[in-house]
């Protein structure tokens, strides 16, 4: 049972869902340029980095850090330690330190450009001050790195040793007026100018001040006991004897990584922006059709009838229209390009038109692009048999169509007849008159088909005015060059004028200047089936037929044939080939 091509846009855009990122990150592959400038960047910016910033080494040294107490082994203290370790590394990477240091390693540095290589980390869970220093010289960045560990031990030594000498002057202060009291009341008691009670209680108060004395003098004793040492350094910075960090070629790679992700931002937001349908998927969501088939990719377009690969690919298309009821209800197919030149659909429409004989049809292929045809002058040279007057047909003075029908040996696959156009000086008037309307209607013969090509849809309202008569449109289009926007109104174009968008054919052929030198080319690609040769440009072609007539209006055509008439078109083949 034939489907429909809703269907089949349906099914696609649900299969493309699943593959959107796939497909976007193919879509970014083909801006190879952008991802080659950001890896040519992330390069020359690691080589920079490499060679500027030069090899730099780094040198640690570690202490141990104590804390400064009465009993050093009391229980509480390493987690007093633990609780201080944060303050004990801001006050290691301090001003007050870094002057002590270029007090000790002298040089003419100053505290800034001592301290800026400088790093000093607490490992966690331990008491310990690891002081890491980075310089360009390996000697100087392990002198420096002892130099600021024995510069903070020096820097806490004195400022221990400060705390222990103003307590104990403060413990002396408090003793001097002791001293006195006692002194004096010693003299008292000495001198006999007291007794009795007064006696007692002198030598009371004596003896209580000598308690209290004591007291004081062992708690300064207890202080000017204390180690003013904070710490010990447990390993000295040797000097490192290869450099740290990455190796130019490690940089070289992470800025060929950083440029490629560079690039691909960048290609990606170029895609964003970028107008063209770029994919499969973005010209069924466009024409809201299905791509009836994609060409092989050519560096420029080949003969006008293929052969190979390529033929084949125009053999599915035709089996997929003829499967399609909106197609095999009437038959008929209008081939058009959006914009540029026609070449590909004229290509399209012979190969189609081929397809379709090869199935046993009956195929009338009418050239419906009054303003540059070209088709008779492409396939004269087709099968080597062509009478002279069939590559000329007659200019514009009797109208389109002029009742002129070519039979085209299309080789193994058998044969068509071609209505060649014809410059005329209205090509509106001439596609909308009664005769062109009657050569399409052809179609509702049994077993017939007809193959329209006309002009590009937005560079001439050709194909519209075809649009209502054929119904059947067939849409050529390079994905990578066409516009989103195009085949959207492409798409409202050809419903407003009645018609049905049937598919899509993708092609991805080279430039102009390619389709210049090829547009030009004729022969017949296709294998010959031993009726006739391909024959050399420069040889001339037999000429059986004599003449062209003179075209009779209503009357033949000079070769037995009525206007729109096929019969005898294969036979006719056949018979001059031999």
């Amino acid at each position: 049972m034939a489907g429909t091509g809703q269907d089949v846009v349906v099914q696609q855009l649900d299969q493309d869902e699943p593959d959107l990122l796939r497909d976007q990150f193919r879509q970014l592959l083909r801006y190879r340029g952008m991802l080659a400038l950001g890896v040519a960047l992330g390069l020359l910016g690691g080589l920079w980095t490499g060679l500027v910033g030069g090899e730099s080494y780094v040198a640690s040294s570690e202490l141990s850090v104590r804390q400064v107490t009465l009993d050093p082994f009391s229980t509480g203290s390493s987690q007093l330690n633990r609780d201080v370790m944060g303050t004990e590394r801001q006050t290691a990477g301090s001003n007050s330190v870094a002057d002590l240091a270029q007090q000790k390693l002298g040089g003419g540095q100053t505290e800034e450009q001592l301290l800026s290589g400088l790093q000093v980390t607490n490992p966690p869970n331990t008491l310990v001050l690891r002081f890491t220093y980075t310089s360009t010289d390996p000697e100087t960045a392990a002198e420096r790195a002892n130099g600021f560990a024995q510069a903070y031990l020096d820097y806490r030594y004195a400022q221990n040793k400060k705390i222990v000498d103003n307590t104990a002057k403060s413990y002396d202060s408090q003793l001097q007026p002791l001293r006195d009291r006692r002194d004096s009341l010693l003299k008292d008691i000495e001198g006999g100018r007291l007794a009795g009670r007064a006696l007692d209680q002198a030598l009371s108060d004596k003896s209580s001040l000598e308690i209290t004395m004591s007291q004081i003098s062992a708690k300064k004793a207890e202080v000017v006991s204390i180690d003013p040492t904070s710490g010990r350094i447990f390993r000295a910075a040797t000097a490192p004897s290869e450099p740290s960090g990455p190796g130019l070629l490690m940089v070289l790679f992470l800025g060929a990584a950083v440029g490629l992700g560079f690039g691909l931002v960048i290609a990606w937001v170029r895609l964003i922006f970028d107008p063209t349908a770029r994919s499969t998927a973005d010209v069924v969501r466009a024409l809201r059709a299905p791509v009836l088939g994609t060409l092989p990719g050519q560096r420029r377009q080949g003969p006008l009838l293929a052969e190979g690969r390529t033929a084949e690919e125009y053999r599915s298309m035709a089996f997929r229209l003829a499967y399609d009821q909106r197609f095999a209800d009437r038959r008929r197919l209008l081939v058009v390009a959006p914009r540029g030149r026609n070449d590909v659909p004229a290509a399209v429409s012979v190969n189609l038109a081929a397809s379709f004989a090869e199935m046993g049809h009956e195929v009338l292929l009418i050239e419906a692009d009054l303003r540059q045809p070209t088709l008779s002058a492409r396939l004269s040279t087709a099968d080597g048999v062509r009478p002279g007057w069939a590559r000329t047909p007659a200019r514009g003075d009797g109208g389109w169509p002029t009742g002129l029908q070519i039979p085209i040996d299309a080789g193994e696959s058998g044969a068509f007849d071609l209505v060649p156009g014809t410059r005329v000086r209205n090509a509106a008037r001439a596609l909308t008159s009664a005769s062109a309307t009657q050569l399409i209607a052809e179609a509702d013969a049994p077993g017939s088909v007809v193959v329209v090509v006309a002009p590009p849809v937005l560079s001439y309202a050709d194909a519209i005015a075809l649009t209502d008569r054929v119904d059947g449109v067939l849409v050529v289009c390079d994905p990578h060059e066409v516009r989103r926007e195009d085949l959207e109104r492409i798409r409202e174009l050809i419903r407003g004028a009645g018609g049905t968008v049937l598919g899509a054919v993708l092609h991805s052929f080279g430039g102009a200047k390619d389709e210049e030198k090829s547009g030009g080319s004729g022969g017949n690609g296709r294998k010959k089936n031993g009726r006739g040769r391909q024959q050399d440009r420069r040889t001339p072609v037999s000429e059986p037929y004599g003449p062209p007539p003179a075209p009779r209006s209503g009357g033949d055509d000079g070769q037995g044939r009525q206007p729109g008439s096929r019969a005898g078109g294969r036979s006719a083949s056949r018979s001059s080939s031999q």
